[in-house]
């Protein structure tokens, strides 16, 4: 689980491509204070597992269902990352409760400043708009970021000073790929009400004390 706060942006090393999966290698910094093999580290918001790792360089593998459903196909060597660790228990909650799977992706429309915020407009599919709620919460290539106007086929988000230079998000133009994760919660709370449960199965009437009774 992770929080959306990043922590840094790495950058990708080599980019390693199989048939239908690829391996990435990143560098960062922080994140290194107390890596461990096996750890999970949200990259542009998708959670991957360290398979090895040395000073300062990580490598994961990407399978293919991660690479068709987010935009880690299109990084390069060179590419900037946004990176995060995995929360701990004794940690501050700073954004949103942000699993890493991401639900698709959108594309960046405009992009306009607004004295010291920028605005981003993303248009995204039905699929995730159906999720997307003004004043809710969404995590932008892993960013936790509010969602402050909405219409049917897009929305938009204002970011600080602070958050445009310390992410990647800051760095992009119009027409680039986002990775987009709704919020969890309010995913679970659909599955919940339009859940169906089976429908009893009527008695047959047959018990132990009916055979008894009828000498079996």
């Amino acid at each position: 689980m992770f929080t959306g706060i990043v922590e840094e942006m790495g950058t990708i090393v080599r980019v390693e491509k199989g048939a239908k999966s690829s391996r990435l290698t990143v560098s960062g910094d922080k994140i290194f204070s107390d890596l461990k093999l096996g750890d999970s580290v949200a990259t542009n918001g998708v959670c991957l597992t360290v398979t090895s790792f040395s000073k300062g360089i990580f490598t994961a593998d990407v399978m293919n269902e991660t690479l068709k459903r987010s935009n880690l196909g299109e990084l390069r060597q060179g590419s900037m990352v946004n990176l995060e660790r995995a929360m701990i228990a004794n940690g501050r909650f700073g954004g949103h409760i942000v699993s890493g799977h991401i639900d698709g992706t959108g594309v960046i429309t405009k992009i306009e400043q607004d004295d010291i915020a920028v605005w981003y407009t993303i248009r995204a599919d039905r699929k995730i708009m159906k999720y997307i709620i003004e004043k809710g919460s969404v995590a932008i290539d892993g960013i936790s970021l509010t969602i402050a106007k909405v219409t049917d086929n897009d929305f938009s988000v204002s970011l600080i000073p602070h958050t445009a230079k310390e992410t990647v998000l800051g760095y992009k133009k119009t027409g680039d790929t986002v990775n987009l994760e709704n919020d969890v919660v309010g995913k679970y709370i659909e599955h919940f009400l339009s859940f169906k449960e089976e429908p009893e199965t009527k008695s047959s009437g047959i018990t132990k004390e009916f055979l008894l009774k009828a000498g079996f």
